[in-house]
């Protein structure tokens, strides 16, 4: 398999895993996920570094220029509230610091998008953009992105869940800040770029990877004709 066909075979056997267990609560899943996934790395792709969020930081991945980025289990607090399907597993290879390869499964409808075979971006949305949003902690710069773009809101669970829905036309923008670590945006940004969007940071600098410090704190995804706009509206708003 090549790398493409191995993050999205890792997703899909993950997330049919985490369907199987999901009666068992998020901490396994987690952990059962996780195990999977090393395993299968291991076995496929020996000779490469891994950052998982569940498992313990190795330094030597600074070493090298492939390290998969994976999340075992993106959204463990919606994978624990049945039938929630706002819950993902990522799965990606950052490529000299860059997100080069990707899967996201969407298990619950069955999904995989990845960078093997790039999703076909859907055609504009006619109406008011629509700003994908976490339904309990809703970031600053949505507020003001709101406001200022006349733009609707439609609220989400996961980052890989939220970064899909632009993919796959459900939503235009999913703008991040406040927190996020390497494995929350890895495999979507990966995926959300073979597409067409456009993906940086809130100040429209680069995504870099495989970091020291995995903490990647604020995230831009959207539609491309979007994307100055909303770059703009950001830096008013002292981004």
């Amino acid at each position: 398999m090549d790398d493409h066909a191995v993050a999205a075979e890792l997703a899909r056997e993950a997330g049919e895993l985490l369907l199987e267990i999901r009666d068992q609560g998020g901490a396994v899943g987690d952990r059962r996920s996780d195990e999977l996934l090393l395993k299968r790395l291991a076995e496929l792709r020996p000779d490469d570094a891994v950052l998982s969020e569940e498992s313990t930081d190795d330094p030597i991945r600074l070493s090298r220029s492939r390290v998969w980025i994976v999340d075992p289990l993106d959204g463990t607090r919606e994978y624990g509230q049945p039938p929630r399907a706002d819950w993902a597993v990522h799965v990606a290879l950052a490529v000299d610091g860059r997100a080069e390869i990707g899967a996201v499964a969407l298990p619950v409808p069955g999904l995989v998008l990845e960078t093997g075979a790039p999703p076909v971006l859907p055609p504009a949305h006619d109406g008011p953009p629509r700003i994908v949003v976490s339904r309990s902690r809703p970031p600053a710069c949505v507020h003001h992105l709101t406001a200022a773009l006349g733009a609707d809101t439609i609220p989400m669970g996961s980052a890989g869940a939220k970064a899909m829905a632009v993919v796959r036309g459900e939503a235009d923008i999913y703008a991040h800040s406040g927190g996020q670590y390497e494995w929350d945006s890895c495999a979507p940004v990966a995926v959300a770029a073979a597409a067409g969007l456009h993906t940086s940071r809130l100040d429209g600098s680069p995504l870099i990877y495989n970091q020291p410090d995995p903490y990647l704190p604020d995230l831009l995804i959207c539609r491309p004709e979007l994307a100055e706009e909303v770059l703009e509206a950001l830096r008013d708003f002292g981004i």
